[in-house]
């Protein structure tokens, strides 16, 4: 623990007192941590994970080998609109701490009046494969909420699966979803999806 603590510190550009401020603690005893002199309790040790970004496991030195999904993204998505089927995209954030990931629309895609809502969710990553999670529209106007399950590449370099939910209108919906780091690469993926092509 000690190790990963000051290489994880050192990463993030946190000294020993900034980190101690992060979780309420003396900077003498972080100090005392990362010589290998102290241990920290269970909930003294959920907070450095967290300041650390990192889960309890690799803060005790277990090696994760985590994907790195936190950045810019684009999604794709296949909906419905007036009983036709329709394909949209949209620049979307996401920020990851451990394998929990924070994702938020940045832009609509496509205008209100089409359809287009900005939406936030919460996905998790297991065993560096899957994400699952929800999301709902920030747009208090808009009902649409739901589940979220994509596979990860191995590489880490595009997702894909579906999404079920409550629609713009209102009916329980589901459709096929593709995210990649470019738009074009997940509108290709997400008509690939749903050509029926294999990948």
């Amino acid at each position: 623990m000690p190790e990963v603590m000051r290489q994880r510190r050192a990463a993030l550009g946190l000294s020993q007192s900034d980190l101690a401020a992060a979780v309420g603690l003396d900077k003498r005893q972080v100090r005392r941590y990362e010589a290998g002199e102290a241990q920290p309790t269970l909930q003294v040790a959920k907070g450095l994970a967290g300041a650390l970004g990192v889960s309890l496991d690799e803060l005790a030195g277990q090696d994760e080998q985590r994907l790195k999904i936190t950045g810019e993204w684009w999604s794709a998505w296949q909906t419905t609109k007036d009983g036709q089927e329709v394909h949209t995209s949209q620049r979307i954030e996401i920020r990851q701490r451990g394998t929990e990931l924070d994702i938020a629309a940045v832009e609509r895609g496509i205008t209100a009046e089409e359809g287009g809502y900005l939406w936030r969710g919460v996905l998790r990553l297991w065993d560096n494969e899957i994400l699952m999670g929800w999301y709902a529209a920030d747009d208090e106007a808009v009902r649409s909420k739901g589940t979220l399950y994509l596979v990860v590449h191995p590489h880490g370099h595009q997702m894909r699966g579906r999404w079920t939910g409550l629609s713009y209108d209102g009916p329980l919906q589901s459709g096929s979803a593709a995210i990649a780091r470019t738009e074009d690469a997940a509108t290709a993926l997400l008509t690939e999806m749903t050509s029926g092509a294999t990948a």
